[in-house]
């Protein structure tokens, strides 16, 4: 129940509902410069992606200056399979604009708070309103403008508006901050394996010898990837709905979900029904790499991975494995599974894994076979990988720590009931004005 809320139909209280367009000339067209052009693909209910962010030059952003972005915009993706999804940016993104796939929301600030608009456009209910809306079309889904200017949102008074967003915005704030550390850790990481067995800092010229990789410290041997490995499996894609002996849930991790496991999260990894033998044998355990062998595109190559840990394994209510389109890699023990991980994240992030991808009928595909046993491995006696392997461990166990999604399962669960007026904030002034959670009284 809801008290002294109102129906704000959007097109009355928003001073710009609209869409971009892609410069001239297409994609192609995209020659750099100090403007952003946001794409649907930027676009995430939880937060703006900055991978893939595109700049355009003075000349490219004139030709777009109707669809400026300004400080506090909701940004909405209007087309496509990612059609609903909806997000702020920071205003370290700006200047940009915005392409044809995307809406501006600008909302007038005395009637509406731009962050209560968002929050409601990402509830589960707006949500399923704004898909319905969206695959009404015979063709592809979409938003015209129409549908998001008769959008209805109920709102409480501004200054409550100001106080649901605050808690929510609190919440996505610490969740933020942890991704950041998140990336600084990582790059740390990074730095330490490259330090130690790429560059050999601190080795003496006297103590390095030759090898067919060039010169390693003495003691060091050279081997092959596989060397690495107790064994490796294809993945799985299962049944949607249980079928036969496929009755068994477990939920698949593709390489679209990479990044959220590596920062705390869940992706968008799916439930689906697999048999018992094929589960025994390929589930996932702490110390394993999952590797993508299929898709890719022309400026993003296979090969990218994930090393899956005990944090990862305990976000999920059902074992899991990995996807047809992936390998599990699971190294001989877990002194080697951390030098095996970030080799391949150096390897991946110096472009190398290029040169093991082919391509056949539109698809880029992994060649793990030929990977397996050319791609070579500087290898240190084992007291000094298992030191490594307590150095680095921290590193990966506070990467994948599971903080960040418990603030997001807080904020979900707070979010449609902020939302929806079943959870009011109420304020009282002494010194200052402060809120407190209470329920509705009848």
């Amino acid at each position: 129940m809801t008290f002294e809320w109102q129906s704000l139909v959007l097109g009355n209280v928003c001073s710009k509902i609209g869409s971009g367009a892609t410069p001239r000339g297409g994609k192609e067209a995209y020659r750099g410069g100090a403007t952003a052009l946001i794409r649907s693909q930027n676009i995430h209910n939880d937060r703006f992606v900055r991978d893939g962010l595109v700049f355009i030059d003075d000349e490219q952003a004139a030709e777009l200056r109707n669809v400026v972005v300004e400080r506090n915009d909701v940004l909405l993706n209007i087309t496509g399979d990612s059609v609903a999804r909806c997000c702020q940016v920071t205003p370290d993104v700006l200047p940009a604009r915005v392409n044809q796939h995307v809406a501006i929301i600008r909302p007038k600030a005395d009637v509406l708070d731009s962050r209560f608009l968002r929050y409601s456009l990402v509830s589960s209910s707006m949500q399923a309103q704004l898909l319905a809306l969206a695959s009404a079309g015979a063709t592809r889904n979409a938003l015209t403008k129409g549908m998001i200017e008769t959008l209805v949102i109920k709102a409480p008074q501004i200054e409550e508006q100001h106080a649901i967003a605050e808690i929510l915005g609190a919440l996505d704030d610490r969740i933020d901050n942890l991704r950041q550390i998140n990336t600084t850790l990582e790059a740390i990481a990074a730095a330490l394996f490259k330090s130690r067995f790429v560059n050999f800092d601190g080795v003496p010229p006297g103590d390095m010898q030759e090898s067919e990789v060039g010169l390693i410290p003495k003691g060091w041997r050279v081997a092959s990837f596989e060397g690495l490995l107790e064994g490796s499996i294809g993945g799985d894609w299962g049944k949607e709905k249980p079928e036969g002996d496929e009755d068994q849930p477990v939920c698949i991790i593709r390489g679209t979900d990479f990044p959220d496991l590596k920062s705390g999260g869940k992706g968008g990894v799916p439930t689906r029904y697999t048999s018992k033998k094929k589960l025994a044998s390929r589930i996932l355990q702490a110390g394993d790499i999952v590797i993508e062998v299929s898709g890719g595109s022309p400026k993003q190559p296979t090969g990218r991975s994930v090393r899956i840990t005990d944090s990862i394994l305990a976000r999920f209510d059902h074992p899991v494995v990995c996807a047809s389109f992936c390998r599990r890699f699971r190294p001989k023990n877990l002194a080697l599974g951390v030098l095996a991980a970030c080799h391949l994240d150096a390897l991946y992030q110096a472009g190398g894994t290029w040169k093991y991808q082919n391509q056949s009928t539109g698809i880029s595909n992994f060649q793990t076979t030929h990977f397996l046993v050319a791609e070579k491995v500087v290898l240190p006696p084992e007291d000094i990988a298992e030191k490594f392997y307590k150095l680095i461990s921290p590193f990966c166990e506070r990467m994948t720590a599971n903080e960040s999604l418990t603030l997001a399962q807080i904020r979900d669960t707070l979010l449609p009931k902020l939302i929806s007026g079943e959870l009011r904030i109420m304020s009282k002034t002494d010194s200052r004005t402060k809120f407190e959670l209470a329920l509705p009284t009848c």
